[in-house]
């Protein structure tokens, strides 16, 4: 059986919290009640004593019996203690025994003092004490010894506690099953998440998660599935790009052997055939050349080996000689090259080499993709940048295609790609090589009427602030 570690970190936490929370609030109410209920008693006690002392400096019979019958309704003991600091009996009953009197607090009351404090018996039980002494005149001739039991006040803060622990009991198991409830509903998905990974590294890319919420864990999962998907799509890119580029490392390599050994054999029978399969072989090996020199550009890319001699630019002059490239290639499928140029165009910072690598093969991905119609290279510029479209009329894009274009070893129409030639290799080496110039390049498309290819090379901020200049 398998553990849930991040259930049971994520319950222990929160276990944690709540006994803290329920402790911390527990102390603060009984420390707020035993301290509310000790301020009453010694509120009460001292009220007491104040009246008490003011009904003794009367000194008569009747305001002792007062004094003795006020503080029996009370429920607090009251001492008399004359000036030899000696218990008095009050009338009517028997030499009484003072219980935690001390000999320094008798002192003060005699000196004309007033003494509190609080004090426990031997049974532990809390009594609040208070000393006020008897006027006479201008001399302290008694003193009133008042003594009031905590014990029920004590009783009343243990019903509190006992009620306060018992709550805390009930709270702490809901909210242990609570806890355990939400750290498995919020664990799981992270689970889910560690088994994909895992089937994910073994290669198994072909499993999705089932997202149900729009939180962070969900946009974690919804990444995870989006990985998932790129990981897969490259796989199969992958797969399909080893295959397509065997065979176009094959066929040339095929035709290269064969011709060669034609030749070699002596099998000719005129020069006009002779020079016919040179040509083969001339074109084979230029195509040859062609796919090393894109998969020796993308490794060099890849490694950031690529530097480039960044220079200003005449964008206008790049086109004219990309398009003088490509014409023949255009002619021989009678496409027509057009191109709309706009004037007072500014020289951007670039690496000629590189732009003119960019324009050719976005214009032979568009002649080798256009059956009939045109190929149209526009040029214009804005505030920001200069943009540059390359127009075809050939097969387009599919829609759901779009975003993948530009990735290494995708191929559009893989069912036609070896009608169509290319290696899926030129539009990501266009989208590398614009984006380390400060550039960016998209494509527009519609099955049947067409793809336009947009790049655009920012211009330089003295640019932009002093306008178009050449």
């Amino acid at each position: 059986m398998t553990i849930n570690r991040i259930g049971l970190k994520l319950g222990a936490a929160a276990l944690i919290l709540m006994i803290v929370v329920l402790v911390s609030s527990g102390l603060a109410v009984d420390r707020l009640f035993a301290s509310f209920y000790d301020t009453q008693v010694k509120n009460n006690t001292q009220e007491i004593a104040a009246h008490f002392a003011t009904m003794a400096e009367s000194n008569g019979t009747s305001s002792q019996s007062m004094i003795r019958d006020f503080a029996r309704f009370s429920s607090v003991k009251v001492y008399w203690l004359n000036k030899d600091g000696k218990a008095a009996a009050f009338p009517g009953e028997k030499q009484p025994d003072v219980p935690l009197m001390r000999a320094k607090n008798t002192r003060k009351l005699l000196s004309g003092q007033s003494v509190a404090f609080q004090d426990k018996d031997v049974h532990g039980n809390r009594y609040y004490i208070v000393g006020r002494p008897v006027q006479v005149g201008k001399a302290t001739g008694s003193a009133i010894y008042i003594v009031s039991s905590m014990k029920k006040i004590d009783a009343s803060l243990q019903r509190l506690r006992n009620l306060l622990m018992l709550s805390g009991l009930g709270a702490f198991l809901l909210a242990l099953g609570m806890i355990l409830i939400m750290s498995k509903l919020l664990s799981r998905p992270l689970l889910q998440m560690q088994q994909m990974t895992d089937k994910m590294a073994r290669g198994d890319w072909d499993t999705r998660l089932q997202v149900r919420s729009k939180d962070e864990i969900g946009m974690l999962g919804y990444s995870i599935n989006d990985l998932a998907a790129s990981l897969q799509r490259y796989r199969d890119t992958r797969r399909a790009f080893f295959s397509n580029i065997s065979h176009e490392l094959r066929t040339p390599v095929t035709y290269l052997q064969g011709y060669a050994k034609v030749l070699s054999d002596g099998l000719v029978d005129s020069d006009k055939e002779k020079k016919q399969y040179l040509g083969i072989i001339y074109q084979e090996s230029v195509r040859l050349e062609h796919l090393i020199n894109d998969l020796f550009d993308l490794a060099k890319m890849e490694e950031g080996q690529i530097k480039l001699n960044m220079e200003p630019l005449d964008l206008r002059e790049i086109i004219k000689a990309a398009v003088q490239k490509v014409r023949l290639k255009a002619d021989q499928k009678r496409l027509s090259l057009q191109m709309d140029v706009h004037d007072h165009i500014p020289l951007i910072r670039g690496d000629r080499k590189r732009v003119e690598q960019v324009l050719l093969n976005l214009l032979e991905n568009a002649i080798r993709y256009t059956d009939k119609g045109h190929v149209l290279i526009r040029l214009t510029a804005n505030q920001k940048a200069v943009v540059l479209s390359v127009a075809d009329t050939g097969i387009g894009i599919p829609e759901d295609e779009l975003p993948y274009i530009f990735e290494r070893f995708y191929r559009v129409e893989k069912s036609r790609s070896r009608q169509y030639g290319g290696t899926g290799l030129g539009l990501s080496i266009v989208k590398k090589y614009v984006q380390m110039q400060g550039g960016t390049v998209h494509a527009e498309s519609r099955t049947g009427a067409g793809t336009t290819f947009i790049v655009s090379f920012p211009l330089e901020q003295s640019q932009r602030k002093g306008g178009m200049k050449r």
